[in-house]
């Protein structure tokens, strides 16, 4: 048993003010703005493309059963930890591009901190939490060691790739059925040299 959570989508650039855009007429845009909005493990997978997609994605691959003792939570700049299928309207995205995690630490730490708190007392104990995100920055890293220590992991092949690689190699582990070698972040490498390039997946 064990929990994800991943790191947010960004929100500052052209696919957030496509979606964003009030004349938008794609499915997505649209059901953004209305009443029930959309979920947002659907909206941060358009957002970010190739690896929020691959992070959910392998995360719903690898997540096990029973879902209530192997949840997925999304970091967000002001609510904590979101499940994918929490649904957003286009205000929350706004109140979630308003924040500036370079400065607004209570802002973010706080509800973060309150919903890893949280999360803990659900799992198993020694469950480990495995942190789909970046690894080589404190801004979500920090808090989350305070809460989950030693069983706070994340996969040994990230250190080194970009983002897009991550994506890539997330997608293929999942494609596969082949789960990443995690090892905890309080003691682990976590900068390194950039590993070869992904080899091209054969189509069949």
């Amino acid at each position: 048993m064990k929990a994800f959570i991943l790191s947010p989508a960004r929100l500052d650039g052209q696919r957030a003010r496509t979606l964003l855009n009030p004349a938008a007429q794609f499915p997505l845009a649209v059901q953004l703005r209305r009443r029930e909005g959309a979920t947002i493990g659907e909206v941060f997978a358009f957002l970010s493309g190739l690896y929020f997609r691959g992070k959910l994605t392998y995360s719903l691959t690898f997540m096990g059963e029973p879902p209530e003792l192997n949840p997925i939570r999304i970091i967000t700049t002001s609510r904590g930890l979101l499940s994918p299928e929490h649904r957003v309207r286009v205000r929350d995205l706004e109140e979630f591009a308003s924040v500036d995690l370079s400065v607004a630490r209570a802002a973010f730490e706080t509800p973060l901190l309150r919903d890893a708190k949280k999360l803990k007392r659900s799992l198993p104990a020694g469950a480990p939490v495995v942190l789909l995100g970046s690894i080589a920055t404190n801004k979500y890293v920090e808090p989350l060691l305070g809460v989950f220590g030693d069983r706070l992991v994340f996969p040994s092949e990230f250190v080194g790739r970009g983002d897009m690689s991550r994506g890539g190699l997330l997608l293929r582990h999942a494609r596969e059925g082949r789960e990443l070698e995690y090892v905890p972040i309080a003691n682990g490498v976590r900068h390194g040299a950039r590993p070869p390039k992904l080899k091209p997946i054969r189509r069949p």
